[in-house]
């Protein structure tokens, strides 16, 4: 009788590719942030913004999305995340939506660089978006 011989090197790869699919869907699965240090954080996979609080301009909440042309990014479902034009001002936007259904917080830092963020819990959007206003608030009054 002959026996086969099993080849570990594509176990290996195998268990290695579906431990990185794991990895990437945990990331991308929704939007993880972080106010510290007078900046605010937002990381969702390999889309990441770093604003510091002093350079927002603006901070309000939107229903729906404006038409823009996709840079790179993906949408599934009701979430929507990735690098957009906006195709009146034809400026970046970066786009952080886990529930479409939902406000989403506009934020422009920078005079002309968006951000649509939003989180899975509404409630949550809500939290951040008082937050990051409160924060907006005292450091211009800080200024003035």
């Amino acid at each position: 009788m002959t026996k086969k011989k099993r080849h570990q090197l594509w176990n290996v790869l195998i268990v290695l590719t579906l431990i990185t699919c794991a990895f990437a869907f945990i990331l991308h699965y929704k939007n993880w942030h972080k106010i510290e240090e007078g900046k605010f954080r937002v990381l969702s996979g390999v889309y990441y913004q770093k604003i510091p609080i002093s350079e927002i301009d603006s901070i309000n909440l939107v229903k729906k999305l404006p038409e823009m042309e996709r840079f790179n990014g993906f949408s599934w479902m009701a979430k929507e995340k990735g690098v957009f034009k906006d195709s009146l001002s034809q400026s970046k936007v970066y786009v952080f939506v886990d529930d479409l259904r939902q406000e989403k917080i506009r934020l422009v830092h920078h005079d002309s660089l968006k951000i649509f963020l939003n989180f899975n819990d509404s409630l949550q959007t809500q939290e951040v978006y008082n937050l990051l206003n409160n924060k907006l608030m005292a450091t211009l009054k800080s200024q003035n």
